[in-house]
Order: structure tokens, then sequence, then C-alpha cells
């Protein structure tokens, strides 16, 4: 939390949020609740995709909304509801991540413009609050789909309007909105058979319901400290976030796979190796446990001891930090972006990986945002990105389905001139730059390129989260799977039968080229080895090979 963070209330403050209406403190304890709730159960709401991929996100990005919210809010601290409701809202709309953190920001908007000038909140004034969040949710988004974050949303403001027709208090009001939401979240299924064929309830609206949980919760003197010890599935442990900032002390990187012994007890394991080291996270996968920790020099050695008490050790990898960070800074290059000039049409691309970023550059684009799959980027670093450059026509490249919405938002709030190419990934944020003509209008510049990303069609090859039917694909855990134009269309033992099924889903009768961006978990001989089997199989298709430097998906693959 925020250093400014607010103390979440002893049982006296409890009793007079209870007995009185809520003034801008009181509302802050309540969103710090729904923050802190959130946050506890962010990694189960990340689970909750319809596709065994490796990027649930929707937890992350509601939490680092909510987060962004609190902070404005605490940074313009005013006991007036109305005050205190309009900060957050602001602060949400600006660090917005994804659809999910997007809405939220809307349902945020709403809330606080039906408490705009009260200086406190009665039962009355919360059910109309939640009446004009769910109206702005719903006209904040061009086709509103049941099922989802909005549909709970809605519920929840009937279990509201029905509790305040029973002259319910602020608390039974609270728990009628949870209850309903419950509820609605349970019906989710129902609604949307996508959610239903995957075995699972809408993440956004599930991330909803505890963030109101976690304001009930507060208000009932439960707890809502999330444990520091979190198992994660392997595919979310980010390893390569931890190698960003090595503090001191943090010599050697230990990395253990151990199958554990009965009886293990993943919350003293965390409290042991506390003693050892920082950076600790710990992921499991076909039974088998995965440690990551920083340590000193001397102690690089301790976590393998401690662990063999624990488990039975399979595989230990350990790294010299330091080397890694000095030798990484000397290699990377600053990439060359375009420069542009008053009156020209400047780019700004999203992009998941340094080499994806150095295509991006080459192609002329004047800024890079990074972000992709598990890193939506907000709509404040988004607005960041083109606010200072020197011109007022802009073109943003979203290059993620997750992050259309947040540039759409960005664009509301700046004064320039901005167009959305609807780009889903990075190869069509590529053919939509090769069509850039800096002559030509931007309008004439958005046609263009909104046709050009039409002609691509894009595969992706990664390893599946869990176990799932869907799409008539029956997928094991840890399988490899391939994804065409976003539908699933194969689940495989190996990556080259995975990449011989999407091939064959593909119509490669009429394809040119493929092109090749490994990510992170391949090399540059792995993809060469790969692309032959494609060469060999269609000896007329043009194959070309790039290190797009991606994490989580092996291979992405255009079809031109």
């Amino acid at each position: 939390m925020n250093q400014n963070k607010y103390i979440l209330p002893d049982e006296d403050v409890r009793h007079q949020l209870l007995q009185s209406p809520i003034d801008g403190d009181g509302l802050m304890l309540l969103f710090e609740a729904g923050l802190i709730w959130l946050t506890t159960n962010q990694a189960y709401v990340n689970s909750l995709n319809v596709f065994p991929v490796p990027d649930g996100d929707t937890g992350t990005n509601m939490v680092l909304t909510m987060q962004a919210a609190f902070n404005e809010a605490v940074s313009k601290r005013t006991q007036n509801v109305g005050g205190a409701a309009k900060n957050f809202a602001q602060g949400a709309l600006m660090g917005a991540r994804g659809n999910s953190g997007v809405i939220l920001s809307q349902i945020w908007r709403g809330f606080a413009r039906a408490l705009d000038h009260y200086e406190t909140m009665d039962t009355n004034l919360l059910v109309r609050a939640m009446q004009e969040a769910r109206n702005t949710a719903y006209k904040g988004v061009v086709k509103p789909v049941e099922g989802t974050i909005l549909t709970v949303m809605k519920d929840m403001t009937t279990g509201a309007e029905d509790a305040f027709r029973s002259n319910a208090s602020l608390s039974e009001m609270l728990l009628a909105i949870v209850e309903a939401g419950d509820v609605s979240v349970q019906n989710t299924p129902e609604l949307l058979p996508v959610l239903k064929q995957a075995g699972v309830v809408d993440s956004g609206g599930m991330g909803l319901y505890y963030i109101f949980e976690g304001m009930l919760r507060m208000l009932q003197g439960e707890s809502l400290d999330p444990s520091g010890a979190v198992l994660k599935p392997l595919a979310e442990l980010d390893l390569a976030n931890a190698m960003e900032t090595v503090e001191e002390g943090q010599d050697y990187e230990v990395v253990i796979d151990f199958a554990p012994h009965q009886g293990f007890l993943l919350e003293k394991y965390y409290e042991d190796l506390a003693q050892i080291g920082t950076s600790i996270q710990v992921g499991e996968g076909e039974g088998i446990y995965r440690m990551h920790i920083h340590t000193e020099l001397h102690r690089r050695f301790d976590p393998i001891t401690y662990t063999e008490t624990q488990g039975t050790v399979k595989k230990v990898m350990m790294e010299n930090l330091l080397d890694q960070v000095n030798g990484r800074d000397s290699n990377e290059k600053q990439l060359e972006l375009v420069p542009v000039n008053p009156g020209e049409i400047a780019v700004v691309a999203v992009s998941p990986g340094k080499g994806l970023s150095s295509i991006f550059a080459s192609l002329g684009v004047s800024a890079i945002v990074e972000g992709g799959q598990t890193m939506n980027p907000s709509v404040e670093e988004l607005v960041r990105a083109f606010e200072n450059l020197p011109t007022d026509k802009v073109i943003i490249l979203p290059n993620n389905k997750n992050i259309i919405l947040a540039a759409q938002n960005a664009a509301k709030v700046s004064v320039k001139q901005i167009s959305i190419i609807p780009t889903r990934n990075a190869p069509q944020g590529f053919a939509a730059m090769l069509r850039l003509n800096p002559e030509g209008t931007l309008e004439e510049n958005e046609e263009s390129m909104k046709e050009a990303i039409q002609e691509v069609h894009t595969g992706e090859i990664t390893v599946a989260t869990r176990s799932v039917e869907i799409d008539g694909v029956d997928v094991e855990k840890g399988e490899v799977i391939a994804l065409y134009d976003g539908k699933l269309v194969s689940s495989a033992q190996t990556i080259e039968a995975a990449i011989g099924n999407l091939l064959e889903k593909a119509d490669m009768d009429e394809v040119e080229r493929v092109t090749f961006f490994y990510g992170e978990g391949l090399n540059q001989t792995q993809a060469n080895q790969l692309s032959d089997g494609v060469r060999k199989a269609y000896p007329d298709v043009e194959i070309e090979i790039h290190n797009g430097g991606q994490p989580h998906y092996q291979l992405i693959i255009a079809f031109e």
C-alpha cells in the first residue's frame, strides 16, 4: 500500500462508520478495504482465464487500477465524500489497465458523479451512486456483453435498491450488495457460453465482488491481510521482473525445482526462506514446485540445503545477478526512434518484447510503450508516451485486444487528434506500420492501416496452464497449445506437433510468407530448426525469423 495509507479501523471506528453517514475518510477506508481484499484474491482472479494461456491478468489489472485510484485520493485527502470519490475516480481513470481496469474506472466515475458536492453519504446516496456507476459502466462499452463485470455491477445495484426499500442500514445494504454479487458471479457462465465451456466464472465480475466483499469484511471486523505465502502456477512466476532491480546484498539468483514431502507447509517455507534472502516466489506445475530467491554471495547454497529438508530436489539453477545486470546494461542498445516534427503524424506502438520493439523502431514509430500479455500499460502510461511529442496528430497501435479500450480512453483525455488502430498483436502492428504514409492525412492513414490489419493472420504457441476442453480441443495442463487468430486450435505434446497442427488450420495455399517471432523460451538455433520443418513441408512459402523477445509465448507466427 501507499506509504500514506489509511489505517484500517479498530472496533470503535467501525462502530462510528456503522452509525453515521460516511464522510471522505470513511469512504477511503471502504476503498482501502476493497483494495486489500482484491489483492488477497488477485491470483485467483487471474486464474479465471477462458483459454488456458499464461496471460491471466484481470486480477492484476484491477489491483493496479484500484491502487492508482487510492494513491491519487490519498495524495488529495479530504473529508468531503464527494471530493474523495472524485479524486479516487480520477486516479482510476489514469491508472486503468486492461479492459477490466477501464470498466472498473468507469464504475468509479459514475459512483463519484452521484456523490459530487455532498459532504457525507448515507444509504440513499449509496444507492444512487451504485445506479450511476452501473449506468456509466454500460455507456462506456460500445457493445455491452452480459455475463461480465457489467452484469455483476447491475445485479449488485439491484441488491442495494432492494435493501434500501427494506430500510436497511449501511452494513445491511453492503451485505445485500455482496450477496447479490455472489449470485451474479456464479450465474455468469449461464449468460456467457464461453465461460461455461471453459468451466470458469467471469474474472472481472469476480474482482468486483471481492472489492465490495472487502468493504463488508472491514465493517464486520474480519481479516483482510493477504498471506505472504502464495503458490502460483509456474507460468505466473515473474522471474524476468525480479531481475529489473537488484538490491544491495542480492548477489545470486537461485531457482530450485523440488517435489515437496507430505505435510509440506508453504507458509513456514516462506517464513524460513525470508531469513535467507529476498524476492521469494514459489510456483507449482505437474507436481513439481519451483522456488526463486535472491541471496548474498555467502548464502547462495543455503536455499538448497534448506529445501532438501522440505522435499526432493530435482534441479538447481544458480546465476550471478550482478554479473548478469552489468552485462545486460552494457549490451543493451538504445532504440533509435523516428523524430517527429510539428504537424507530422507520430505513431505510438505497444510492444511486449525488446526484439519486437526494435522492429517497430525500424518501421518508423515515434514512441514505444512496453506492454502486452500480463503487463497491460495504464491509460496514464499511454498518454505520457504521446503527450510530449511535438505534434497534435497521433496514431496508437495497442497490439493487444486487452489494451484497445485503454488506448481509447487515453485518446479521450487528450486534446490531440488521436487515431486508434485496433491491432490485436504485433504482426498486425507491423502490417499497419508498412502502410504509414507521412504525406497522407490522419484519416487516410487510419483507413489504410485498418485495411492492412485484416490481411494478416496470426498464430501463437505457448504452454497450457490448466486442463480444459474448449472449442472442441481437449487440453492437458503442460501441453503445448496453438492459437490461430485468438482461437484455440490445437494441444500437443511437442512444439513441433503444435506448429504442424497450426499450419493445417491456416490456409497455407493462400500464404506467401510465414514469419516466426521467437520469444524468451527459445533461442535462435531452436527457432531455425522449427522453421526448417516448415520449409520442408511448404517449400514455396517464404520463411523469415526474428527474435521477438516476448515472454510466455515461445512463438508468435505471422501468415501473410
